[in-house]
């Protein structure tokens, strides 16, 4: 039964997050892509600070290691995004206007070129969605409520990741279905990883909190790093309250729903 609801989870992740990014990149919502973010960002620290993290704490583990592993975490993510900078930073000779606001993985986004970047943008993916599966997988293990609470914020992130991922593949193709052809192929490698996930966590279940404690990470460096700077950008007092709100009503999103989960 576990199995099952990864996978039914990890799909819905990592093709519907392509499949509503490619609504909010090619269809009417495009207006509503910042308040795509800030909702994304709200949900992301509610569901590391108010529900993962919290799980890895009630278990066996030290503090001390946990902490050192929140930290090694999002040292982890930031050289990551460097990796990538750096690795594709020649690539990018022509400047992309509005890539920068579309995309909500900096480190998938401006640093590709169109045509060059495609297969680093799909590789990229493919990892990504990989350890998204494997962090499902870890969440359903320890909690089956926690899981479909943290499925639901990897779509959330994925997202406005997968808006930029699109807006690159499209300019290389100039092809809108092949683009979203191509992201949603990419983004069912999360069933992959959460199949894995589940065999691997099932045998190594002393090191869930740490599992637990990764996810957390990925999430806070991702909300922090990637989301809130883009909404930093070129704000009204009207644009800033939006913001503050669909920030709020990320974070009420994942408490209610945690809210009636643990009401049993």
């Amino acid at each position: 039964m576990t199995l099952f609801a990864i996978l039914l989870a990890t799909l819905a992740a990592g093709i519907g997050s392509v499949w509503l990014a490619a609504a909010l990149s090619f269809g009417v919502l495009a207006r509503y892509t910042q308040h795509m973010l800030s909702l994304a960002a709200g949900a992301l620290l509610a569901t590391a600070f108010m529900h993962l993290l919290p799980e890895a704490f009630e278990s066996q583990a030290g503090a001390k290691e946990l902490f050192t592993a929140l930290l090694l975490g999002l040292v982890f993510f930031f050289l990551l995004d460097k990796a990538e900078l750096w690795h594709h930073g020649h690539e990018h000779h022509h400047s992309q206007p509005h890539h920068d606001e579309a995309a909500g993985h900096a480190g998938h986004g401006h640093a590709h070129a169109a045509k060059p970047g495609s297969w680093a943008v799909l590789t990229g993916d493919s990892l990504h969605a990989f350890g998204d599966g494997i962090l499902i997988a870890s969440a359903f293990v320890a909690d089956f409520r926690l899981g479909a609470i943290t499925a639901v914020a990897v779509l959330a992130h994925e997202v406005p990741h997968h808006m930029g991922d699109l807006v690159v593949l499209r300019g290389g193709s100039g092809n809108q279905r092949m683009a979203l052809v191509k992201v949603s192929m990419a983004g069912a490698v999360t069933a992959l990883g959460g199949l894995v996930g589940y065999v691997l966590v099932d045998a190594l279940q002393d090191f869930l909190p740490y599992f637990l404690v990764v996810a957390s990470s990925s999430f806070v460096y991702v909300a922090l790093a990637d989301l809130i700077p883009q909404l930093q950008k070129r704000l009204t007092a009207r644009e800033t309250t939006a913001q503050i709100a669909w920030l709020a009503v990320g974070i009420a999103l994942v408490t209610l729903v945690s809210g009636a989960a643990h009401s049993h």
